[in-house]
């Protein structure tokens, strides 16, 4: 005889343990695709911190106001044309279109640029820099004085001479360096195209207008100080933008008493002048001149006694400008003058920068213009020692 054991509630035990089972399966692939999102939003939040990082270890330039204005402009500027050459995204922020020559960089890579240009090139640390908006530059100087009298209170003024002026007009040219790099260096976000653009452009600038401002001959480049008209007359009588210059006292260098010669150099100019004067003068003069000593064996130059400050030669501080002529026959190696009342830097403000992708691939050039002129101000602040007997 067979026994059937009926359970009636098996059925439904049996559907609940499955439908658990599912509950189980779909609250598992739920949490794994929570943490599969959670792992995205990680590494989304560490890629923008690395971003961020590399961003704060570049450089700061411009200044705390109008920070978003600023940045906008760098940006677009940079990331937008100079590393991927995407015109469209500051047309808006130069106004300049390829076919005027390239865009105008940035306020604060312009500053970058003009404060490394002042560190590197010796004649701009000196002279008097001006800013135009155009190509040229212009200024009336009276080449006698304004005259002037001294009257009582209530007495007459009586009509003064007519002063006499002259046209100062630094002759300018167009400035340019032509830095490269590779597209890879561009493509590098961690590589600060800023700063390097702003150096090579500044090392370039500096060597170039170094030697315009010293000896330039006035075609298409400043006209340098030493190329300037020279005469052995005094400030009364020597024609206007003439520099006075007297002789070392042997046809080959120095004479047997040069300190005599460099203390008649300083004295030829005003005293007024004199506040702000500088030797100006190449390493291999100096070399010379460190050398020199007075009738009772003391040095006439002197080392800088604090860091940073300047070497002096008869109290006044000594400039290298390595443009400066070696000591030889006729030459004029040394310079004395203040050079903030004696030669005027004229520059267009704005550099253009004009990205260059095809002339030489697969390296991108960066061909950089700037307008400069410089001239002779007021030439007796500036004095010259000449090599002659």
């Amino acid at each position: 005889m067979d026994f059937q054991i009926s359970t009636p509630n098996s059925a439904p035990i049996a559907d609940e343990a499955m439908t658990e089972s599912f509950d189980i399966v779909a609250r598992q692939d739920k949490a794994d695709t929570a943490i599969k999102g959670l792992r995205t939003d990680v590494d989304e939040v560490k890629a923008r911190l690395d971003k961020v990082s590399r961003a704060a270890a570049r450089p700061v330039i411009g200044n705390a106001e109008g920070n978003l204005a600023q940045s906008a402009e760098v940006k677009g500027f940079v990331d937008g044309y100079l590393r991927r050459g995407r015109e469209s995204e500051i047309k808006s922020i130069s106004g300049a279109v390829p076919q005027d020559g390239g865009f105008a960089v940035p306020r604060e890579i312009d500053a970058m640029i003009a404060s490394e240009l002042k560190e590197i090139s010796p004649i701009r640390q000196l002279a008097q820099v001006v800013q135009v908006g155009s190509a040229g530059y212009r200024k009336l100087v009276t080449t006698g004085g304004t005259a002037s009298g001294w009257v009582g209170e209530t007495a007459l003024r009586p009509e003064t001479a007519t002063p006499e002026f002259a046209e100062v007009a630094p002759p300018s040219g167009e400035l340019y360096a032509n830095p490269a790099a590779s597209q890879a260096m561009l493509d590098d976000a961690a590589f600060d195209l800023e700063a390097w653009l702003a150096s090579e452009i500044a090392m370039e600038f500096a060597r170039a207008e170094g030697a315009a401002f010293v000896g330039g001959n006035g075609i298409d480049q400043p006209l340098g100080f030493l190329s300037s008209p020279t005469s052995l007359a005094g400030d009364v009588v020597r024609p206007f933008g003439s520099i006075q210059y007297i002789g070392s006292g042997d046809a080959q260098g120095f004479s047997s008493t040069p300190e005599s010669r460099l203390i008649d150099l300083v004295h030829t100019m005003k005293a007024g002048h004199r506040q702000g004067a500088s030797w100006v003068m190449n390493s291999a003069t100096l070399s010379e001149v460190r050398k020199l000593k007075t009738t009772d064996g003391a040095f006439l130059w002197q080392p800088g006694m604090v860091e940073g400050q300047p070497d002096r030669l008869l109290g006044y501080p000594v400039v290298e400008a390595e443009d400066m002529p070696d000591i030889a026959a006729d030459s004029t190696p040394i310079a004395f003058g203040n050079f903030k009342a004696g030669y005027v830097i004229a520059e267009r403000s704005a550099t253009q920068v004009l990205r260059d992708p095809f002339t030489n691939k697969p390296f991108v050039h960066f061909y950089a213009t700037k307008r400069v002129g410089g001239q002779v101000l007021d030439s007796s602040a500036i004095k010259l020692l000449k090599i002659e007997a």
